[in-house]
């Protein structure tokens, strides 16, 4: 997973914790995809658990419930072995 991918979801999950991800395409615009890409994103997200609904009303994303999304990996020292979550998004 590249640095701008790990940026992408991270921007993505800030916009849509403040409610403020605007329409599907002006999201895609935000974060500098095309939109079949933010798609993806957004798919990516929900099948690791992110509960993203859309509000026609607001015309933008949100959490039904409260949280946040993470991507993340650590080291155990003890151990000496890496725990890496990787995610290939083909955009």
């Amino acid at each position: 997973m590249t640095t701008d991918t790990l940026e992408r979801l991270q921007r993505i999950d800030h916009l849509i914790r403040t409610k403020a991800t605007g329409t599907p395409s002006r999201l895609a615009e935000r974060i500098g995809v095309s939109e079949r890409c933010l798609y993806k994103y957004l798919n990516l997200m929900k099948d690791f658990g992110a509960p993203i609904k859309f509000s026609n009303v607001r015309q933008s994303y949100y959490y039904d419930e409260d949280g946040s999304f993470i991507v993340s990996f650590f080291f155990r020292k003890e151990t000496g072995s890496t725990i890496l979550f990787l995610f290939i998004l083909n955009c």
